[in-house]
């Protein structure tokens, strides 16, 4: 919920907001957060149940769609974003589902990056397809073809910025007039910048999804995802979210909230650990390139610097030598973590053309830019002599 001038935090740095927003205290007054575990709450008479079902009296009805602790997530995330409204769902992918849902109808167009997760790909031309939602992809930073492909019958833009996995970045506030220019809304994916390093809403878009299972959370504990815009687009969202149930846990809520109290912090040691990182990488000879837009060399860099206040933890490169290289490369680190999560203080490595992007088709990873020499990794917070040296092991080796 956006905060009023009367707020004692309105105006309150990101700091003091991930800490602070949102808190809820209970009859027990409480210091930290509560969490409140239970599936429903009684009422104290027929009448007060039924003025909660019908809306006409504030207050909680059913843990489906209303919990005191995803509230006080919901709350802390909105006043990070500077959004109206926030709703809290299971995971990141079902907060796209979850505003496509709300939003979209038979006969609808959806305009879409090519660099987006393999499974974002995949609901928007597989699944939502099914319902007669119509998708065409276009180049990321192509601001041509994103005018170019616009419908009459177009409702969403939809970008994730930085992308993944190849760090590449949109123009948000020159996508956003696109958009707006042909009544349709701009939707960015935050996860990897969160809003410790980008406010997409400050630039123009309309609505932002995250999957909070990521840096939001920072630990790699819990799944979660969530919406945030203007309360008038969350309405249908929320409606949605009460009858289909795709609803974050309250337990999951309340890790999410202390995971929120240290994003700022550790958003930039991931993005200095990631800096010093594509800086070794791309002096290594067995490094074809590195993607990461913290490099001068990168061509989002320039648009980076100016929407960004870091540039995150996420990078991509290439080996030389193919998939076998690259496998080569993986299987040799002994403290980097194989597995396809990304955002968490333990770094992370992968091969998206054969996990991540796995289930797109040979054509489809072509079109985005992902090779089979192509590794992934999500820069945590070990010692950056450390990060380097376990990755030296399969490089040297190439």
């Amino acid at each position: 919920m956006a905060l009023n001038p009367d707020d004692p935090l309105f105006g309150a740095g990101i700091d003091t907001l991930a800490v602070r927003a949102g808190q809820s205290r209970s009859a027990e007054d409480e210091h930290t957060e509560a969490m409140y575990l239970t599936s429903s709450y009684v009422f104290a008479s027929a009448a007060e149940a039924a003025a909660r079902f019908s809306g006409e009296q504030p207050g909680n009805v059913y843990s489906r769609y209303t919990n005191p602790t995803v509230r006080m997530f919901e709350q802390r995330i909105a006043a990070m974003e500077g959004a109206e409204q926030a709703v809290a769902t299971a995971s990141g992918m079902s907060a796209i589902l979850s505003l496509a849902m709300a939003h979209l109808k038979s006969g609808d167009h959806v305009l879409c990056s090519r660099d987006v997760f393999g499974t974002t790909t995949n609901l928007f031309a597989k699944h939502l397809s099914k319902f007669g939602v119509d998708t065409s992809f276009v180049p990321l930073a192509g601001l041509d073809a994103w005018a170019g492909a616009v419908r009459t019958n177009t409702r969403f833009l939809f970008v994730e910025t930085p992308s993944n996995p190849l760090a590449g970045i949109a123009d948000i506030a020159a996508l956003a007039d696109i958009a707006h220019r042909h009544g349709a809304l701009l939707v960015v994916d935050n996860c990897f910048c969160t809003p410790a390093l980008q406010k997409p809403l400050a630039l123009g878009a309309d609505i932002i999804i995250h999957s909070a299972t990521k840096y939001l959370d920072g630990q790699g504990r819990c799944l979660g995802g969530v919406v945030l815009g203007k309360a008038e687009h969350m309405a249908d969202v929320h409606a949605f979210l009460r009858t289909a149930g795709p609803t974050m846990s309250p337990f999951n809520a309340w890790v999410f909230l202390k995971g929120l109290e240290t994003l700022r912090l550790r958003m930039d040691a991931h993005s200095a650990n990631a800096q010093q990182l594509a800086e070794w990488l791309g002096g290594h000879r067995a490094v074809e390139r590195v993607f990461y837009a913290g490099l001068p060399g990168h061509p989002g860099h320039a648009i980076a610097r100016r929407q960004q206040r870091g540039f995150g933890g996420v990078l991509s490169f290439t080996v030389r030598g193919g998939r076998d290289a690259a496998w080569r490369v993986i299987d040799s680190a002994r403290i980097l973590s194989l597995t396809a999560n990304l955002g968490d203080v333990k770094s992370t490595i992968v091969h998206p053309a054969t996990t991540t992007h796995g289930r797109l088709s040979e054509a489809e990873r072509e079109q985005a830019g992902i090779t089979q020499n192509l590794i992934r990794v999500s820069v945590g917070l070990e010692d950056i002599a450390d990060i380097q040296a376990d990755l030296a092991r399969g490089l040297d080796s190439l």
